[in-house]
């Protein structure tokens, strides 16, 4: 099978008609969402475990946000 190149892909949504653009739209803005909330909820559940482990300490919001700024 061809590789398919973002080129290609949007020639191909173009060429649908209006209707079904704006579905496809739709599909492709919840597929991403989702996406980033499966990897959002991966990320939790790694922190979770490394807190629990100990490996992870908790600190105050301005604390953080003061590493936070540092790191910049």
């Amino acid at each position: 099978m061809a590789a398919l190149t973002l080129d290609r892909v949007l020639t191909e949504a173009e060429a649908l008609p209006a209707d079904e653009q704006e579905i496809l739209e739709g599909l492709l803005r919840q597929r991403r969402i989702e996406t980033w909330r499966q990897e959002t909820a991966a990320e939790a559940r790694k922190a979770v475990k490394a807190f629990r482990s100990g490996k992870l300490k908790t600190q105050s919001a301005e604390n953080l946000i003061a590493r936070l700024r540092k790191s910049k």
